[in-house]
């Protein structure tokens, strides 16, 4: 049965002006518009509406959720398993942090004493933050075989990837202060390299331009800076050293 837009905007909680504007931009176009000018949405635009809502939740702009579904390849059962894998990832670690809020407040009051470790469990920024713009500058074939690789390896298998790249990310901090083309600073980056590409297919010179957008974007640049200031400029710098020397 056909809605009217102020009965979907209702029922999915966003504004009628909203609704025109995914129609203006082709990203939610109903199926019906009657003669006098009311737009009419279906079934099937209603479960558009739910796979927009869906990716939009994660972060991804219009433009992104229009070419993502607009893809023939496009295949929404699956992109509903991601998602879910995805938000269960996200519950995991609020109620990490959570569970490490309650600790703290007793630790506080002097009723427990925490370890360091148990003060930042929850907090972790190996997740990758470039996947929008990955998808904007090399298109999806790298992001959605990164994604299928990781839906079909187990969770031990995730978090072990997980905590691999932060350990990644605290030696190279370690690291900073020398030179980015040194022998020590390059076996890491190429361990770096070696591991993006276990979840995704990065060639030399997307590797460099991933580099250059840890200091492009400042989002990226405070997540990896949270290991050491100015960790993301260094990993720029030794990823174009690294690539220079294989094209």
């Amino acid at each position: 049965m056909a809605m009217k837009v102020k009965e979907v905007s209702e029922l999915a909680s966003i504004s009628v002006r909203t609704l025109h504007h995914y129609d203006e931009i082709g990203l939610l176009v109903p199926d019906e518009t009657t003669s006098a000018g009311y737009r009419m949405y279906s079934d099937a635009n209603l479960e558009r509406l739910q796979q927009i809502l869906f990716f939009k939740e994660l972060g991804f702009s219009l433009k992104q959720i229009k070419n993502i579904i607009d893809d023939p390849a496009f295949n929404a059962e699956e992109a509903l398993h991601m998602h879910k894998l995805i938000l269960l990832e996200k519950r995991q670690r609020l109620d990490q942090m959570i569970a490490t809020i309650d600790k703290t407040v007793l630790h506080l009051k002097g009723e427990i004493k925490m370890t360091p470790k148990e003060q930042f469990q929850g907090f972790d920024f190996s997740q990758n933050p470039f996947e929008q713009e990955a998808r904007q500058r090399w298109g999806d074939h790298a992001v959605n075989e990164a994604n299928q690789k990781l839906m079909h390896q187990p969770a031990d298998k995730q978090k072990e990837l997980s905590n691999q790249m932060n350990d990644m990310f605290r030696r190279l901090a370690a690291l900073r202060h020398i030179a980015p083309e040194s022998a020590e600073v390059q076996a890491e980056i190429k361990q770096w390299y070696m591991t993006l590409n276990q979840i995704g297919s990065y060639s030399p010179e997307a590797f460099k331009a991933l580099g250059q957008m840890y200091v492009d974007d400042e989002r990226f640049t405070q997540n990896i800076d949270q290991f050491g200031e100015g960790l993301a400029q260094f990993m720029a710098n030794a990823m174009a050293a690294f690539t220079d020397t294989r094209i």
